[in-house]
């Protein structure tokens, strides 16, 4: 493949750019999606180029040095989106996927993962184009294709990241004005036509679109025909002479494994028995022992002597506060988050070393196989741009704490510590990579964890078993949402909460069932989500309490062993 670049001008003033020295310049006055596409259709099969940069005559020129770094990097699409007037469109999604890591974006002026995309300022990889295609030609406006078209990407494993400087010296635009056609497109597009009709429903009842509109867009969409969701995208292979963008071997880096445990000692041994395999040994293990003082067996420790073993005993046990007491202490370069009742493989640590390195990443997230749970849902089983943040299987450079800060202590006795801080990290900037391959095997100890905190009675999986079992959002669910996501955001995942009581599996009988059983039930779901709500408000006066990385150990540590 050829290193050039060829710059796709749209728009009407072609003067602004006169030569491109890195590839072809290709005008596009007419930028209509049909028109745009039309032209992708033409060309793509044709070109040498390695990459094609869009580009809107408004911008004047492009950085050709720029360019050339974006391309040295790891990736597949960099783009401008956020700061040319993307952010938080379309707005229907919110309907959709309200409280989704990556509908909540990050601040315009900084690189981060995103996939509100501006064909105004975009570098594509040709190879990208070929596999996932390119933009919807049913869209009214091109903002409105190119939005699918990255959701598109993102959800299909393209790696893709917001550069501000992209759209070099032009300031910030407003937010860009989309169609409610272009709204309701995109929903059928992306999630189909169950969803289509819910969005439509709760746009009407919200009062988000006229009634006028809502009929002639839902008239206009449902005579399209919905195209087929791509395979997901196969990243291309390094090519020789290419970096990586790793300078050293990166099983050089220093890694502290951090296990919070909590009255699980046999399945603790069977970890860290499997820690002595591991192919990169690693810095030390810290492993934070909440057990009650009498049951706790401190000469359990004695049989692993042999390795990198530290030991902090509290007597109030938490899950962010022992986690946050083992990453104060920690020595590594990065910390491996694992749970006690993991098994892990003897490659673990090395696996998600090398993730790190191929996308210079910084935090590297691996599956977690359920004991009896069957197999991964679909998205959890290709490489992709991390939505998620599991500390039973997470790799993360101890530095990107210093900006994020450590476990919010709200969270100590409750769901959700995880994800918050994922949504930190995810903020800041970060690269954040989940790989498939990485994978443990987690049992899901019946004592232990947050069972003893009566944090998990209820499941997801639970409730789509058994008739009376409803997963409703708890409290520090809630106040989550309340702290990253807007009050409409808020809403729709309520909604979507008490929605999903009706959801079983099963036969036909058993699903009727299902509904009788939660319409009878549903006074009681919408009085107990609004209690908690209230709650979540109340815990919103008392945090977040998110130490900092450099803040002094906790007072209640008793004792640290085995220090090496």
């Amino acid at each position: 493949m050829s290193e050039t670049v060829d710059l796709i001008h749209l728009g009407d003033d072609h003067r602004a750019v006169i030569t491109w020295p890195s590839g072809n310049v290709w005008p596009v006055k007419e930028t209509t999606p049909r028109a745009v596409q039309a032209f992708i259709r033409e060309k793509l099969p044709h070109t040498q180029a390695r990459a094609w940069l869009f580009w809107h005559s408004d911008l004047g020129m492009p950085d050709e040095a720029l360019v050339t770094s974006l391309l040295s990097q790891p990736g597949n699409v960099w783009h401008a989106g956020l700061r040319l007037g993307m952010a938080g469109l379309p707005g229907a999604i919110d309907f959709v996927s309200p409280g989704w890591m990556l509908n909540r974006d990050p601040g315009p002026g900084i690189e981060a993962t995103s996939w509100r995309v501006s064909l105004h300022a975009c570098l594509i990889l040709t190879d990208v184009l070929r596999q996932m295609g390119g933009l919807g030609e049913g869209f009214r406006t091109l903002a409105g294709a190119s939005l699918e078209m990255g959701h598109r990407y993102i959800t299909r494993g393209v790696f893709m990241r917001h550069v501000p400087a992209l759209a070099g010296d032009a300031p910030p635009a407003p937010s860009c004005e989309l169609p409610f056609e272009d709204e309701l497109r995109f929903i059928y597009y992306r999630f189909g036509r169950k969803w289509l009709v819910w969005t439509w429903a709760r746009a009407l009842m919200t009062g988000y679109v006229s009634p006028g509109a809502a009929i002639r867009a839902l008239g206009a969409v449902m005579r399209s025909e919905r195209p087929a969701n791509p395979t997901p995208y196969r990243q291309p292979e390094k090519e020789p002479g290419r970096s990586t963008g790793a300078d050293d071997d990166p099983r050089s880096a220093r890694v502290s494994v951090l296990i919070p445990t909590l009255d699980r000692y046999p399945y603790l041994r069977t970890l860290l028995d499997q820690m002595r395999a591991q192919s990169v040994p690693p810095l030390e293990i810290l492993v934070i022992d909440q057990t009650e003082a009498e049951r706790r067996d401190e000469a359990f420790y004695e049989a692993f002597e042999d390795l990198p073993l530290r030991v902090i005993f509290r007597d109030k046990p938490g899950q962010c506060s022992s986690r946050n007491a083992g990453l104060l202490a920690a020595r590594g370069d990065c910390v491996l988050f694992i749970d006690d009742d993991d098994e892990v493989p003897p490659d673990l640590i090395e696996a998600h070393l090398e993730n790190l390195s191929m996308f210079e990443g910084q935090v590297s997230s691996g599956a977690a196989h359920e004991v009896g749970a069957g197999p991964l849902p679909e998205p959890f089983t290709y490489l992709r741009a991390s939505d998620v943040f599991p500390t039973n299987n997470t790799l993360i450079q101890r530095g990107v704490l210093g900006e994020s800060g450590l476990f919010d202590l709200a969270y100590d006795h409750a769901a959700r510590a995880d994800q918050d801080l994922g949504m930190r990290i995810y903020l800041s900037g970060a690269v954040m990579v989940y790989n498939p391959d990485i994978a443990v095997l987690h049992h899901h100890a019946p004592r232990g964890g947050l069972r003893s905190h009566k944090a998990r009675v209820i499941t997801y999986a639970s409730s789509r078993q058994r008739l009376t079992h409803r997963h409703l959002p708890s409290v520090s669910e809630i106040y989550l949402l309340k702290r990253y996501f807007t009050e409409r955001q808020v809403r729709e995942s309520l909604w979507l909460r008490a929605l999903g009581t009706f959801s079983v599996r099963g036969g036909v009988v058993k699903k009727l069932l299902k509904v009788l059983v939660s319409l009878l039930l549903l006074p009681d779901t919408w009085w107990q989500i609004r209690q908690r709500s209230r709650e979540a408000d109340r815990w919103l006066e008392s945090y977040p309490r998110i130490p900092a990385l450099e803040d002094d150990g906790p007072e209640d540590m008793v004792a640290v062993k085995g220090a090496v």
